[in-house]
């Protein structure tokens, strides 16, 4: 009697230790899934931005500035280039400025 007491106590351990291993497999693949996820969404953003040609001529969008302009087509020159922006700030949409990538440089 005392054998088959033994026998159940170590199943019920060994039954206590696999469901405590499989939450946590369950927890780190969630979470490394997670961040894959997060970090492919990042790397595709990067890929699009860096490889997103803009035309020469572009036309402010709305909500657009300067700054996000320069980041999008890789011109940190926008002003130079464009003498009628007298404002940085006065961008609005409908805008036509000459875009010359880093690329084109």
């Amino acid at each position: 009697m005392a054998c088959a007491c033994s026998s159940m106590a170590i199943a019920m351990k060994v039954s206590q230790y696999c469901v405590l291993f499989a939450t946590l497999i369950f927890l780190l693949l969630n979470c490394c899934e997670s961040s894959y996820g997060e970090f492919t969404v990042e790397m595709k953003q990067m890929i699009t931005n860096n490889n997103k040609a803009c035309d020469e001529i572009y036309v402010v969008r709305e909500g657009e500035t300067l700054q996000t302009i320069s980041e999008k087509c890789g011109d940190s020159f926008i002003l130079e280039e464009n003498p009628h922006i007298h404002d940085p700030d006065d961008v609005f949409p409908g805008l036509v400025i000459k875009i010359n990538p880093f690329n084109n440089r």
